[in-house]
């Protein structure tokens, strides 16, 4: 993972609540244990039509989607069955951060795992950015605040050690391994009692 301090980017919104992982990676694509490619399967099922073109009605399929790293969904967003390729797909695709009212908890701490910024706000600046789509936002993971362009500054929850992970670009094996003389010493102590 790398180092993520802050996100400064345009918004993407897809204001439909409830959208489960099978919408954001439809189980077809769950066949790989790379994350590399799993982009082009972000919402395929809404992003692509049944002969396989692209849907020009879906947002990811409109040139104001290109470049943007923040993606802000309806309420409950990741809800359904655990899967760490939604994230890796969401991630493969170009997204730092999903903003929301409610993230599902499973899909929040796969998230987390994997580098993509989980943020959750109140109802009022959600239904501001969900009016607003393609806001320039800025997400800034010391301070945990989300700035919108009206100036607009609102802290989100982020635990600490998943902080520590993201700002670091450590995964938790990451972590862990840093740590390994540390363990190694505590060993040999434990050992020598």
């Amino acid at each position: 993972m790398e180092p993520l301090l802050r996100v400064r980017s345009t918004t993407v919104v897809i204001a439909s609540s409830n959208i489960d992982t099978d919408q954001i990676i439809p189980a077809r694509f769950l066949t790989t244990t790379t994350k590399v490619g799993l982009g082009k399967q972000l919402f395929a099922d809404w992003r692509y039509t049944a002969n396989g073109t692209p849907n020009p009605d879906f947002i990811l399929n409109k040139p104001e989607a290109i470049g943007c790293e923040v993606l802000v969904a309806g309420r409950n967003i990741g809800c359904g069955s655990s899967r760490e390729h939604a994230p890796w797909a969401l991630l493969d695709y170009g997204f730092k951060a999903v903003i929301s009212t409610e993230i599902a908890d499973i899909f929040k701490n796969n998230s987390l795992k994997n580098g993509l910024v989980p943020v959750v706000v109140d109802a009022p600046t959600h239904e501001w950015l969900i009016a607003h789509p393609g806001a320039k936002v800025e997400i800034d993971l010391h301070t945990t605040r989300l700035t919108l362009p009206t100036g607009v500054s609102v802290a989100f929850p982020l635990e600490a050690f998943a902080r520590h992970c993201l700002i670091n670009g450590v995964d938790e094996l990451g972590f862990l391994r840093s740590k390994i003389a540390d363990i190694e010493r505590y060993e040999i102590a434990r050992a020598a009692v």
